[in-house]
């Protein structure tokens, strides 16, 4: 005798058979959890990266201990954001180094890239001015608040 198949028993085979055929968004190898689409590639010089370079045929020698940059390393006009320190360093003009958090104010999303003058944000669009990390558009409520940098000959350091 042949049984119907109940409500549940579908339901049950059909999480089984969804469950064994998710992957996080652009990774073949399985679902870890996470769910989230992976975070744009970053650049050498504008978008978020961990402080540290791998020396190439265009790229410098990495900062020494304790240096978070070079000076070269920060474009006039631009910045660089360094997400493992929460930090985004800036040279509004040659030679004029600031820092700002790079926790966005909005919501708490890190910053992730300096472009035409601005530091963005990806969550929600916020954007905050190179020179003073003032905010130049989207939902962001206040500036990015400053941070402490040391910049003793090419070095920039924290604190």
């Amino acid at each position: 005798m042949k049984r119907a198949a109940t409500r549940r028993s579908v339901l049950v085979a059909g999480t089984a058979a969804l469950a064994a055929g998710c992957s996080k968004y652009g990774d073949e190898g399985g679902d870890d959890g996470g769910g989230a689409p992976p975070a744009p590639s970053p650049t050498a010089t504008t978008k978020a990266t961990s402080g540290a370079s791998s020396p190439g045929p265009a790229s410098k020698a990495p900062p020494a201990a304790g240096e978070l940059a070079r000076t070269s390393d920060i474009p006039v006009g631009g910045g660089k954001v360094f997400a493992d320190k929460k930090v985004v360093v800036t040279q509004p003009a040659e030679g004029d180094f600031k820092a700002f958090s790079a926790v966005c104010t909005h919501q708490g999303c890190s910053v992730n890239e300096v472009s035409g003058g601005t530091i963005n944000c990806p969550c929600h669009g916020s954007k905050y001015r190179v020179a003073d990390a003032s905010v130049a558009g989207g939902p962001a409520p206040r500036p990015l608040p400053p941070q402490k940098i040391t910049v003793t000959g090419k070095s920039i350091s924290l604190g």
